[in-house]
């Protein structure tokens, strides 16, 4: 695992570089939305990166509650019958590495 932790280390570099980059440029920079679109390609090359590696984003809004994935923060009454028993919000995403669960998903349920 020191070589799998060292290969994704390497591969998170070129995004603190795009970090660094941005933070210096932003001092120079007064309109909003060429720091925004900035911010997005660097969360985006992040994202792909850690996709590359197996990780996945769990979908959880709507689905049924489920104990092996989600973790109930509070029931609400269900908006309608429909979402009785199923993720009506998540309040933080769940992830899965390689299939296997690395963080469940804390989520509002309906009831």
């Amino acid at each position: 695992t020191k070589n799998a932790s060292a290969d994704v280390i390497t591969d998170l570099l070129p995004i603190i570089d795009d970090f660094e980059r941005a933070i210096e440029n932003n001092n120079n920079i007064d309109d909003p939305s060429s720091i925004k679109e900035g911010f997005n390609l660097i969360y985006n090359k992040l994202n792909r990166t850690l996709q590359q590696k197996g990780l996945n984003p769990m979908n959880s809004k709507d689905n049924s509650f489920d104990v092996d994935l989600h973790e109930a923060i509070t029931k609400i009454p269900s908006p309608n019958e429909k979402l009785k028993g199923k993720v009506v919000d998540v309040i933080e995403k769940g992830y899965f590495l390689n299939d296997k669960v690395i963080r469940f998903a804390k989520v509002v349920i309906g009831e």
